[in-house]
């Protein structure tokens, strides 16, 4: 081709380029067309984080300039990520929900699920320490924010990313709405489950839960006595009345063995969450015991899930009956 200069511009040659190109990008090349010395270049990223797009896309760039292309246009789509919410909620304060939720997210993680966590407790978010994330802040980009990674193979964002270790946060409702729908709404990538640790009661940060983000299902959190029981109920009323189906309900806190003598009692009572279950005709997924390493190793960021001992097997039993309800309605 003549160009104004009065010199003549190589044009690409198309089956060497697309070799050239397929060869970087593999199965996820769909189209690529060269046009004088500009390649055009189609990507499939599904699933990709920005880290595996970036890289793609340098490797893609370089193996089109190898070809001979003095422009590289790159473009890349990827399939929309039908993605569900299960909200961990709890009718007080106390109870162990973050606890739950942080081994819920890593127990589903360890089973093959592309899961997320959002720490939906804008005043009083504690995932950050208990999935050792404390001092990350997030990145943003077009808008929307990137989970900070867990060193458990869970995404996550919460509050705790955002503002200074140890700052109060005092947000009227519309303020505190606003931020979980940043926190939903950002670049959760292939996570297909996103678990939300709703904060206790039953105030506006749960009702924008329920009418904006619509969770698949809830997950109810308890201790055996007969007020955390009530309390619970009031959860359960408030996702009724906004037709959010009930996965089940776990009870925490649920026996103490001593470490001294061995000897087990029942500071908060015994069964009384299964009864409750039972009562209310919700299934019943699970009990996790008052444990010290339990705490231990939530204070460490080191959540009992992400191991091989006892405690991790009980969360990895109540994940696997939770899975197998989200499954189920997939049919």
């Amino acid at each position: 081709m003549l160009v104004s200069d009065g010199t003549v511009a190589l044009s690409l040659d198309q089956t060497a380029l697309e070799q050239a190109v397929r060869m970087a990008a593999g199965a996820r090349l769909q189209t690529v067309r060269a046009e004088d010395e500009t390649a055009s270049i189609i990507l499939e990223v599904s699933g990709l984080d920005r880290a595996g797009r970036d890289a793609l896309e340098a490797k893609v760039r370089e193996a089109a300039r190898a070809a001979g292309a003095a422009e590289v246009r790159v473009g890349m789509t990827a399939e929309r990520v039908t993605r569900r919410i299960i909200a961990v909620g709890s009718g007080k304060g106390g109870v162990g929900k973050s606890t739950l939720s942080a081994n819920l997210a890593v127990a589903m993680a360890r089973l093959g699920r592309k899961v997320g966590l959002v720490d939906a407790d804008i005043y009083g978010p504690s995932q950050p320490r208990l999935l050792a994330t404390e001092g990350r802040k997030p990145e943003a980009e077009n808008q929307k924010i990137h989970p900070v990674q867990s060193p458990w193979g869970v995404p996550m964002l919460s509050m705790g990313h955002l503002v200074q270790p140890g700052q109060a946060i005092a947000w009227r409702g519309p303020m505190a709405g606003n931020a979980l729908g940043q926190l939903i709404d950002a670049h959760w990538g292939d996570a297909e489950i996103l678990v939300v640790d709703l904060p206790p009661g039953t105030g506006d940060v749960q009702l924008t839960m329920l009418q904006k983000h619509k969770p698949a299902g809830a997950v109810i959190v308890s201790t055996p006595q007969d007020l955390a029981l009530m309390d619970a109920a009031r959860a359960i009323r408030l996702f009724e009345q906004g037709e959010v189906p009930l996965i089940g309900m776990v009870e925490n806190m649920a026996g103490y063995v001593c470490p001294h003598c061995g000897e087990s009692s029942d500071p908060f009572g015994q069964g009384g969450a299964e009864a409750a279950a039972k009562t209310m005709g919700l299934p019943f997924l699970g009990r996790v015991p008052l444990n010290l390493s339990i705490r231990q190793s939530s204070d460490a960021g080191e959540p009992c899930a992400a191991g091989d001992g006892p405690e991790a097997a009980i969360f990895a039993g109540i994940a696997q009956r939770v899975l197998a309800w989200l499954d189920a309605q997939k049919g």
